[in-house]
């Protein structure tokens, strides 16, 4: 922690969640939330949530990032994204209580975080926008399907594969039963190899859900899209298939950036970098 950060230990229904709050004194209207998303906790993917934080501070907007219960060094037991709404609400809630001024919140999240953010902010008044990097919409179909058109057909071309092949070190037999069930959940045919599951509370795939989340949201929205990611590229896949979503992101108050060559967590200092800049920037945009 630097001198200008602050530890928090925030109450959620009885249990405890930690925080680090960065920017404190700062005499600001609008603040940052960074949501923590996947199997990580408040310090990020190559120390990147506690170098956002700290470049936001450093240039007057005040960041929170914590631990949702489950996650790092909060208390409870394990949850999914979609079951992380009181724990943003009550992290909006110290937020507003340790720096007096603020007005609205920005929420930040990557990846499932991206997703939590969205379900979560047009619920609360106080949520002026979202920046979602590389969006979890994930399917068995739609992993099955962006397997087959961004890595399989890459992995084609690479000498690599068959200079294996030449040696003898390829296991076709192996492979071609994982292309072969890879095929059958693309073309949806009996339940994914890849066993993920469907929220409980609706039938609905997710992308329906994340375009109807966005969709009710009235706030402002920065996506950030990553080049060398599958994630990003099933976003970009569920994107190109739908109409709706293509009129939902060609809405003014969305605005969109893509690094081509960043990974899904944004691993090398110039993208992580570039990262916070456009977010500095687009929070005192508006």
């Amino acid at each position: 922690m630097t001198d200008s950060e602050r530890a928090l230990v925030l109450d959620c229904e009885g249990e405890s969640l930690v925080g680090i709050l960065s920017g404190a004194g700062l005499p600001a209207v609008r603040g940052v939330l960074i949501v923590v998303g996947g199997p990580q906790y408040r310090v990020g993917s190559h120390r990147q949530f506690a170098l956002l934080a700290r470049h936001l501070a450093e240039h007057g907007v005040p960041t929170l990032r914590f631990d949702y219960r489950g996650m790092g060094d909060s208390d409870g037991e394990v949850r999914t994204f979609e079951g992380v709404g009181a724990d943003i609400r009550c992290a909006i809630d110290r937020f507003f209580d340790n720096v007096p001024g603020l007005k609205d919140v920005v929420i930040w999240g990557l990846c499932d975080a991206a997703s939590a953010a969205l379900f979560y902010a047009h619920q609360d008044a106080r949520v002026s926008g979202v920046v979602l990097l590389n969006p979890w919409v994930r399917t068995g179909q739609g992993l099955a399907r962006v397997h087959l058109r961004h890595y399989y057909m890459r992995r084609l071309f690479q000498a690599s594969l068959w200079q294996k092949v030449a040696r003898g070190e390829f296991n076709i037999r192996g492979a071609a039963a994982a292309l072969g069930r890879i095929v059958s959940d693309a073309m949806g045919r009996g339940p994914s190899s890849d066993n993920i599951a469907e929220s409980p509370a609706s039938e609905s795939p997710l992308p329906v859900r994340m375009e109807r989340a966005l969709r009710g949201f009235q706030g402002r929205v920065l996506l950030i899209l990553s080049g060398d990611d599958l994630t990003a590229q099933e976003f970009k896949d569920v994107v190109a298939a739908s109409s709706r979503w293509q009129r939902l992101l060609s809405d003014d108050r969305i605005t969109r950036y893509d690094l081509p060559e960043a990974n899904h967590t944004f691993a090398r200092r110039e993208w992580r970098d570039q990262v916070a800049r456009w977010t500095e920037a687009w929070v005192k945009s508006f």
